[in-house]
């Protein structure tokens, strides 16, 4: 489902309650699909003109956010979808009420850190994040939480002006 109308060569992030859709890009990435349909979790996605190009997640918890599952199509790539798509998520969490933002990310380390993100202990991650669908996940299969590596930025300035 569509919100609204998108221009041709125009990129578009928008939040989407179209799960079959999430679910099938998650898919098609191969990856993790489970706990998309959790009511407080947030999904992003982004069109380039009318073409699905990339989806984000937000599982909001209390004073903190976990975003999950980025994912941008391959043609689309080296484009800014990707950093474009985590401000999105960023601006999402903390309307949401969230100061501090996750996520767990074994292979895009370098581009996390490009956005502000530094490298934390996986425990840590598990700890701020009880009862988020993703770390639950993790929780019940501590052999692919062992793979992970957890990555945090505070947010809690966003959106503060400084006089």
């Amino acid at each position: 489902m569509t919100i609204r109308k998108h221009r041709a060569g125009e990129l578009v992030i928008e939040q989407s309650r179209d799960l079959a859709r999430v679910r099938a890009m998650l898919e098609e990435a191969a990856m993790l699909a489970d706990g998309v349909e959790v009511a407080s979790s947030c999904y992003l996605l982004a069109f380039f003109g009318d073409e699905p190009v990339g989806v984000i997640g937000v599982e909001p918890r209390l004073d903190a956010a976990l975003i999950r599952s980025l994912y941008v199509v391959e043609h689309m790539r080296s484009r800014g979808i990707g950093a474009a798509m985590v401000a999105a998520a960023r601006k999402a969490a903390h309307t949401r009420g969230a100061r501090h933002l996750y996520l767990f990310s074994a292979a895009a380390g370098a581009f996390f850190q490009r956005q502000g993100f530094e490298q934390i202990p996986v425990e840590r991650t598990m700890l701020a994040m009880r009862g988020a669908p993703l770390a639950e996940y993790y929780r019940a299969h501590p052999a692919e939480l062992a793979r992970e590596v957890t990555w945090y930025l505070d947010i809690s300035r966003d959106g503060v002006i400084e006089r």
